[in-house]
């Protein structure tokens, strides 16, 4: 590549990846320097900072039609936009929480430009056009998540979660590694959008039962990212050990950048590709496409993780725990609109996980407020928190009826987008639907649990909550943005409409 053909590129299309990575730069190097007994919250602010400017140069992209460099391995689309400013708002949520750094002693800067370099990985997945950048970017993201869940070096359950994370992860790393080399043994092709115009030739006909087998290789891979059972295994240990803004930063950041890749992965290379069941048609036998063949096996996944993560969440007393496999039962859901091959997959699966991100990242603020006066906070940690603290109180209350689906919560409508993705069908799938149903009203014992503990239980201490300027904060944003999607979603699906034409993904 000579460098005429690199300054011709629009380098300003990767303005928000430039910053985060000139901020996480720019944070160790500072780090680096800095006197060890020097207060850290600094490069908190100089990250909020950055991540802040990346939002603003992202806002201004977004009437900007599609835009591919690097040899159409980078492409900047409706579909990397959206997930892309998802992925920066939460980070910059999970920055604030970092303010409270008591939990953090034995924590150096490195904890704020590992966030930093997770982000850039996620985003670069979101606007990945390649299978080589798509890997190096979930690489990136990894590597990272694996550092901050095991960065407190002496404490046991934070070591004994990275370990189950880092060989979990490299698991799943070959498992997808491995779909992705049947896809290029099939095409000879790594660029996902060449490899989408292969899917229909004759070689990939005559060997479509190793494009499913590809297919299915590399969406296990994926779940283990996005916590779908039964490759879910990780998630609780990993929840309860790492630290709570890590924890938070996992369940809602690492978990956007998950579906990202696998709805750009997953669909886009297979959505002309052949299935393994035949068609009869007056022009003579041709077969169905490969998402079809396939979708019995996405029903029974997402049906799985939904009511499995609801059921266990029933006996959990570690309040993190409970988070876990609330967060599972939740991917089930997102899972819904996927398995329903839905055309509202996108917007249902956005908007959901806007709304999550708010009552999610909420929890794990008062979790983490909690954590003041427990080491370790269980659900009898929530006896008498009215008393203690009306406020946090009332904003937990604000999340647990949004992640029960209780109408007049961001939580409710998002379920309802993807009741309606299930039923917009044909045939309708009633049996998706009716898993919903199911796995939310398991989801009312333990949610409406921590309800009884937090107004009817006596406290067992009188020590008041103190929560950090950053905690107020993300509570603040979280619970008014979780009423106000709730209340007025018009809003949220008004802004999608007008700046996000999501099918620009399956255009080259």
């Amino acid at each position: 590549m000579d460098i005429d053909t690199l300054l011709a590129y629009q380098w300003s299309s990767m303005m928000p990846e430039f910053t985060i990575l000139v901020t996480a730069v720019a944070l160790s190097l500072i780090d680096l320097f800095m006197d060890k007994k020097r207060d850290r919250s600094i490069l908190i602010w100089l990250a909020i900072v950055g991540i802040a400017l990346a939002i603003v140069f992202l806002i201004f992209q977004f009437d900007n039609g599609v835009v591919t460099i690097l040899n159409q391995t980078y492409r900047l689309d409706s579909f990397a936009k959206a997930f892309k400013l998802l992925m920066l708002i939460g980070t910059g949520f999970v920055m604030l929480l970092g303010l409270k750094t008591n939990d953090l002693s034995e924590v150096k800067g490195e904890y704020h430009y590992l966030l930093l370099t997770g982000l850039l990985g996620g985003m670069m997945m979101a606007s990945s056009a390649d299978l080589i950048t798509l890997f190096v970017g979930l690489e990136l993201l990894s590597l990272s998540s694996y550092v901050l869940v095991g960065i407190r070096k002496k404490d046991k359950l934070a070591n004994e979660a990275a370990f189950k994370y880092v060989v979990n992860g490299g698991i799943a790393t070959a498992i997808t590694l491995f779909g992705m080399s049947y896809l290029f043994g099939l095409t000879g092709e790594t660029n996902i959008y060449e490899i989408q115009a292969l899917m229909g030739s004759e070689v990939v006909t005559e060997n479509r039962y190793l494009a499913v087998f590809a297919f299915l290789m590399i969406f296990v891979g994926l779940a283990f990212k996005i916590t779908a059972a039964p490759f879910h295994m990780w998630a609780p240990d990993v929840y309860q050990g790492a630290e709570t803004p890590i924890t938070a930063y996992l369940s809602v950041v690492s978990k956007i950048a998950g579906f990202a890749i696998t709805l750009r992965l997953l669909m886009v290379p297979f959505v002309f590709a052949p299935g393994t069941g035949k068609v009869i048609t007056p022009e003579g036998i041709s077969y169905e496409t490969l998402l079809v063949s396939v979708r019995p096996y996405l029903v029974l996944l997402a049906v799985l993780t939904i009511l499995i993560g609801n059921v266990m969440a029933l006996r959990q007393l570690n309040a993190k725990r409970l988070l876990a496999y609330s967060s599972i039962a939740h991917a089930g859901y997102l899972l819904v609109p996927l398995a329903a091959l839905s055309e509202l997959v996108f917007d249902a699966v956005w908007f959901y996980l806007a709304a999550y991100l708010l009552m999610n990242l909420g929890a794990f603020a008062v979790i983490h407020a909690l954590t003041e006066n427990d080491e370790e906070v269980t659900v009898a940690s929530f006896a008498g928190l009215f008393q203690r603290a009306p406020y946090v109180t009332i904003a937990m209350t604000i999340y647990l009826l949004s992640l029960a689906g209780i109408p007049l919560t961001a939580g409710f409508i998002g379920k309802f987008e993807i009741f309606m993705s299930a039923l917009g069908t044909e045939p309708k799938r009633y049996f998706l639907v009716v898993a919903m149903l199911a796995g939310t009203v398991l989801s009312y014992v333990y949610y409406f649990g921590l309800f009884i503990q937090m107004y009817f239980r006596p406290s067992q201490t009188k020590r008041p909550v103190l929560a950090s300027n950053g905690i107020v904060t993300v509570l603040a944003i979280t619970a008014a943005g979780t009423v106000l999607l709730g209340v007025f979603p018009s809003i949220a699906l008004s802004f999608i409409h007008d700046h996000f034409q999501f099918l620009e993904i399956f255009n080259p």
